[in-house]
């Protein structure tokens, strides 16, 4: 029904924008469950066993942290007073808030829920998911001043190292996909508490590259690795060109995703952090491996049924090329 997809839509958008426009944790939280509840019906809106599962362990794991995020600011109410995101000064509900929000997120080692979601979801949901869901938690953890940076280090180096190691024996990509956002995470943590404005950079860069991903799989119509090797038959101009999205995503020049890598590690060898620096720089490659094997299914072989009858991509809908084709060329050529 248009109406409830709507309204559906609109509680989306309201949760992420309460979370913003908040100065007090009990209303950033409020926006929070706002948004995580519009978002629970589109993913069970395919009423297939695997997409409830999936529903189920997303609204079990948000509950959980929307919970931890309400205990730690009553904590820190009840410790200091306070109840204002940016004055938060007791480190023991600012920790704990910062872990409820990387389980939000989904940052490693509070990973494991999101390729078993991801998987469970249709690609428009699943690029929602991956896209809009992140930003009203990154409002958050951009707010809160004087975390311990040991946490932060940690959990963003354990997220590119998680997000590049798990992504290597997926056959599915959807489950590429979230390895690749947990690794993409750990990366804009890592130079959150140095550089939040190029969080914010690596943040917009990952979401357009994402978006070109997802939709080119949509127009594939593919959900695995096997799937991507008949593309050729359904859209060739686009087949050619995916190589450079996944590369993109992967962080390799002269594309866009290496432009917040590239600027990262300035930063972290400035901050004298130069072995982080370099771990990081090679947990990209594990990622970049990946990309590369999907670039290859893609484009250097060949499907041996031939398909040249079946061209899908004459009639495909400009609801869909249009955003592609914008997101395709931002995600090449931004740099």
């Amino acid at each position: 029904n248009p109406y409830i997809l709507a309204t559906l839509l609109f509680g989306l958008g309201l949760g992420t924008t309460i979370t913003f426009a908040s100065s007090h944790w009990l209303l950033a939280w409020m926006g929070l469950e706002i948004n995580t509840l519009a978002i629970i019906p589109l993913m069970a809106q395919h009423h297939h066993p695997r997409a409830v599962e999936a529903t189920t362990k997303y609204f079990l794991t948000q509950a959980t942290a929307a919970a931890m995020l309400l205990f730690a600011s009553t904590t820190n109410a009840w410790l200091t007073g306070q109840w204002d995101i940016q004055q938060m000064s007791h480190p023991f509900p600012l920790t704990l808030i910062t872990l409820a929000l990387a389980l939000k997120i989904g940052l490693a080692p509070m990973h494991t829920w999101l390729p078993e979601v991801l998987q469970g979801l249709d690609l428009t949901t699943g690029l929602v998911l991956s896209t809009w869901q992140k930003l009203a938690p990154f409002a958050l953890l951009l707010q809160i001043q004087n975390v311990n940076p040991t946490i932060l280090v940690t959990l963003g180096l354990a997220s590119t190292l998680i997000g590049g190691w798990g992504g290597l024996n997926q056959t599915q990509l959807r489950k590429v996909l979230a390895y690749s956002s947990i690794a993409h995470l750990g990366w804009m943590i890592l130079i959150l508490q140095y550089s939040p404005s190029l969080t914010l950079l690596a943040l917009l860069t990952y979401f357009v590259m994402t978006f070109s991903t997802f939709l080119v799989f949509k127009l594939n119509k593919s959900t695995s690795i096997n799937a991507l090797a008949i593309s050729w038959t359904k859209a060739p101009i686009l087949t050619s060109l995916t190589p450079l999205v996944l590369l993109s995503l992967g962080g390799l020049p002269p594309l866009t995703g290496f432009m917040p890598k590239w600027l990262i590690l300035q930063e972290l060898a400035k901050q004298d952090l130069a072995p982080l620096a370099t771990l990081a720089a090679l947990s990209a490659l594990l990622s970049l491996y990946f990309y590369l094997r999907i670039s290859y299914a893609m484009t250097l072989t060949m499907s041996p049924n031939n398909l040249t009858g079946v061209t899908p991509w004459r009639f495909s809908s400009p609801q869909l090329t249009l955003p592609l084709a914008i997101a395709t060329t931002a995600t090449i050529s931004l740099l």
